[in-house]
Parts: structure tokens; C-alpha cells; sequence
């Protein structure tokens, strides 16, 4: 369907007409310098039947430069989009223990972090329609990314963290209640929070059993994920032995947190286990909501003002004199 998003812009039509009538003519003094006649007007023009001509294309010109600014446009069928959102706050810890190399990424070690970012980037692009938003937390807790839809930037802001950017330690307290902070003004919001660490708290201004207390005032579900191998091969003085790298992974706490906010304690082991936990979480929290219905919208401006220019060319070109000759 062919509209005019700015209709309103044609009562400028009678402009032209309104400045001719009611403004005084120009007083014709003469001079010793002549200049070619622009408007077709002057006493110098052609008879009767060409001024009309003139007065037509002008007239055509003028109307062209307004259907182009009034935005003609052309309204596509109706589209369903889709009608559930989630939205997500993800909490990712930058503590120390995060840089344990205990992990398997394409057949190579690598440490904790690189690869949540390796998994948790293909989370983030799988969620169109989801508003996301970014945690990071070590000695405290920041907000680096707000809740957005634009999912490039909460990647891009994931993959520049380093460790040792907000300290050592770890405050999941602090993360959570942030986590509560952002999401307590939203009515209409599932309030997810996925949290993503690999120990248990050792900083910050509020004990988890404190924050754990806001998330059920406002009716935040965490999803806590603990990050770490339970098994790694080392060698010592004494030869090969193997270590327990996650001890200190407060298993307890993680449990609690889910069990108590209606959340799942998920443990990822290994690159694959993260990566089937971020498949289940697809399916987890939807939000239904009203149905919608997108129209695409094509513009079609440069139409009517590439024809105002040519007509504009052909009037210059019709009343044309070369500067030597006169009339």
C-alpha cells in the first residue's frame, strides 16, 4: 500500500503563489551591466503560450520537492514477530581462579574464561528477540552493559574483559544484588539472572544469604553455573598426579540459590557440558507477550526529487542565453 507518512506537508503547495501575490515586485531600475533572464519573466520573455509552459514545469517542480519531503512510502503485507522475549542479566566472574587452565577448547587448554566467552558468545547471538544485559564481577561488582537488544555490544563488552580487571576475589553478593538493582524497576520483566563462577564468596559488600534475600523480594530466578574441571593431570617433583582444581567451589551455595529463587544449579565440567546448558537455557523463561505485527516500510523519496531536478534542469536549460547576446 502506497501512503504519505507526512501528508501535512503539502499545505505548503500555495507557498509560491501566496509570496508572488502578496509581496511587492521587484523595482526594474535599469543598468549598465545585464544579466540573462532567469525566471522567463521578464521583458525580455516569449509570448504567452511559452510563460504558461514555464509556469507549468515550475509549477510541477515545485509539487515534486513536496511529495518528496511529505516521504512517500510503500507499506509491505503484515508480518508476525515473534512474541516471546526473555530477558537475561549475565553475571561472569573475573576472579583470579578464573585463569586456570583446566579446560578443553579445539583440542587445547585453555583457561576458564576464554572459554565462557568461547560458549557464552554463541549464547548471546542465538538471542534475537531477548533483551541482555552484562555483569562483571571479582572484588565487586559492575555493570558493563545495561539491558539492551543490541546483542553485538554485549559480545564485544564480554570479550574485552580480562581478568584482574575488578580484582582477585570474588563477591557473588554483590553481583546478585546488582543483578536485583537493574531488574527492580521492570514490571514487566521475567527477571533471569544467569550466574557464571567458579568459587565461592570471598568479597564484597553483601553475604550471598543477604542477596539471596532481595532476589526473592523481587522475584529474581538465578541460574547459577559453576565453571571448572573436577580432574586435571599435573606434574610434580614426584611425577603425574591429579588435583581437584574446583575444591573450592562453594557446591552448597550454588544449590541453595537455585533451589530458593526457582532456578537450576547447572555444573559444567567441560566445554561441552557449558555448551548443552546454554541449549537447555534457550528453553527456559520465555515471556509471553501481546501478538504483534511488523509492516516493512520502503522509502520512496528519491523519486519524485529526481524528477523535481530534472524538471529543473529542463526549465534552465529552456530559458538559457549566452551571457554576449542580448535580447
Amino acid at each position: 500500500m502506497f501512503e504519505f507518512d507526512w501528508p501535512w506537508m503539502f499545505l505548503l503547495l500555495p507557498f509560491p503563489f501566496i509570496v508572488w501575490k502578496w509581496l511587492p515586485p521587484v523595482r526594474k531600475n535599469r543598468s549598465a551591466i545585464r544579466l540573462p533572464s532567469t525566471y522567463g519573466l521578464a521583458e525580455s520573455s516569449p509570448g504567452s503560450g511559452r510563460r504558461w509552459l514555464w509556469l507549468s514545469l515550475m509549477s510541477l517542480c515545485w509539487l515534486m520537492l513536496i511529495a518528496a519531503v511529505a516521504k512517500p512510502q510503500w507499506l509491505g503485507e503484515p508480518l508476525a514477530v515473534r512474541a516471546e522475549g526473555r530477558e537475561i542479566m549475565l553475571a561472569v566472574d573475573l576472579s583470579g581462579s578464573m585463569e586456570i587452565a583446566d579446560m578443553q577448547l579445539d583440542g587445547r587448554s585453555v583457561d576458564r574464561l576464554t572459554m565462557v566467552k568461547h560458549v557464552l558468545s554463541d549464547f548471546i547471538a542465538r538471542r534475537e528477540g531477548d533483551r541482555l544485559g552484562l555483569i562483571l564481577f571479582a572484588d565487586t561488582a559492575y555493570l558493563q552493559t545495561p539491558m539492551t537488544y543490541d546483542r553485538n555490544t554485549v559480545k564485544q563488552m564480554l570479550n574485552e574483559s580480562v581478568l584482574g580487571l575488578v580484582g582477585e576475589r570474588t563477591a557473588i553478593g554483590d553481583a546478585i544484588a546488582l543483578s536485583v538493582k537493574r531488574f527492580r524497576d521492570d514490571d514487566e520483566s521475567n527477571r533471569v539472572l544467569v550466574l557464571l563462577t567458579d568459587g565461592q564468596n570471598t568479597a564484597g559488600n553483601l553475604t550471598p544469604e543477604q542477596a539471596l534475600e532481595l532476589a526473592q523480594a523481587y522475584d529474581v530466578t538465578i541460574y547459577p553455573i559453576a565453571v571448572g574441571a573436577e580432574e586435571v593431570v599435573v606434574d610434580s617433583f614426584f611425577g603425574q598426579r591429579r588435583v581437584n582444581p574446583s575444591r573450592d567451589l562453594d557446591v552448597p551455595l550454588m544449590q541453595s540459590i537455585a533451589k530458593q529463587t526457582g532456578g537450576k544449579y547447572f555444573r559444567a565440567r567441560s566445554t561441552d557440558e557449558l555448551e548443552d546448558i546454554y541449549k537447555r537455557l534457550d528453553q527456559l523463561e520465555p515471556i509471553a507477550g501481546d501478538p504483534q505485527q511488523l509492516r516493512p516500510r520502503v522509502s520512496l523519496f528519491y523519486w519524485p526529487l529526481g524528477a523535481s531536478f530534472l524538471l529543473f534542469m529542463l526549465i534552465a536549460l529552456m530559458h538559457y542565453r549566452p551571457w554576449g547576446k542580448s535580447s
